[in-house]
């Protein structure tokens, strides 16, 4: 049977748009695989939060984030769900950012994921004064608690670098002492932390780690405090005022105060002991705190609790990308409630008429 030429054509197009089609099905599925961390190839696939895996360090200072490939391996764990979780706790602000607590993750599938990125975690502590006593058992904890398994730098920030301990750090593990005066004034202390971190993150924290959390050396780790905290921008909500109305928040209320908030205004109270994030977002915190702690100076008015007070006032129009619940900010002094399962990270009981300077 013979076929004129136009029947031959047509067919050669069907030929054609087959191929095609093939070759971008292909092209398309070989795209889907390169955005996802294979666990079990015949099996499970789970894509990476871009906003974790290619967060823009764009700034020359900033460290560039070394990516790896997870190796297939296989990982079991059960199946997520949408409709049975805590029912006690909120987990996500208004805003969509999350909100950790114990039972809204799961530990073994965060850290495989993080782990292959390859990231570094910085750690500012002040053991200024009679402080430093309490580095000891702060150190030792992280070592025990504290993003384990991952590349940690702790810089301490002390007056007394001779007092600094000598603690075992695992493998990846490392600790930097940086000299910064001392003050008769607990409150100077406080106020200048802002100023120090934004020109250590400037010198050299920049330069080494992918992340930083800030935190309070007169505390102590008790439980897992892992990957799962990780986040552009991440505060803990106080743990004496996540039950309280915003008008029982401690916020700084004189209108004459650049860390100024009214009585109407506020989502959540940050604690001042713990705040992280990227180590480029953390930067522009603690600048603009810095900038508006020194402007309150000139106008000779102190914020009622220094630098958490700026802190708040940062977060309420800058909103953090990810919220800590109190178990990773809980006060030694205060009883656990129901809704804490674990506490991770806690303030210690002390005496402060012993330990500052002006009390």
């Amino acid at each position: 049977m013979r076929f004129s030429s136009n029947v031959k054509q047509f067919v050669l197009l069907i030929i054609v748009g087959i191929f095609l089609l093939l070759g971008y099905m292909v092209f398309n599925h070989f795209n889907e695989r390169q955005n996802m961390v294979w666990f079990d190839t015949s099996k499970i696939h789970i894509p990476v939060d871009e906003d974790q895996r290619n967060t823009s360090l764009s700034k020359p200072i900033f460290r560039s984030r070394v990516q790896n490939i997870v190796s297939p391996e296989r990982l079991l764990y059960k199946q997520p769900s949408v409709l049975v979780g805590r029912t006690d706790v909120v987990a996500v602000t208004p805003w969509l950012a999350p909100i950790v607590w114990e039972g809204t993750f799961d530990p073994d599938l965060v850290d495989i994921i993080y782990k292959s990125m390859n990231l570094t975690i910085a750690t500012t502590v002040f053991a200024v004064g009679k402080y430093v006593r309490f580095l000891q058992d702060f150190l030792e904890t992280a070592e025990k608690h504290f993003m384990v398994d991952f590349n940690v730098r702790y810089y301490v920030f002390t007056d007394r670098p001779d007092d600094v301990p000598s603690v075992n750090l695992s493998q990846g593990r490392h600790l930097s002492v940086i000299q910064v005066p001392g003050s008769n004034r607990w409150q100077e202390i406080s106020a200048r932390r802002m100023e120090i971190i934004q020109t250590a993150i400037e010198r050299q924290i920049s330069r080494e780690a992918d992340y930083i959390f800030c935190l309070d050396v007169d505390s102590k780790f008790h439980a897992r405090w892992g990957a799962e905290s990780l986040g552009r921008l991440v505060a803990v909500i106080h743990p004496w005022f996540y039950q309280q109305t915003r008008d029982h928040f401690t916020s700084e209320r004189r209108p004459a105060s650049t860390a100024y908030i009214p009585m109407d205004e506020g989502d959540y109270y940050y604690a001042g002991a713990v705040f992280g994030g990227s180590v480029e977002d953390v930067y522009t915190l603690t600048k603009v705190c810095r900038n508006q702690l020194e402007e309150d100076a000139r106008n000779s008015i102190e914020a009622a609790w220094q630098e958490e007070s700026h802190l708040n006032r940062y977060l309420l129009y800058n909103k953090p990308s990810k919220l800590l619940s109190p178990e990773y900010q809980w006060d030694d002094k205060k009883t656990k409630t129901n809704e804490v399962k674990v506490i991770r990270f806690s303030s210690i009981v002390k005496n402060y008429a012993e330990i500052r300077p002006n009390e």
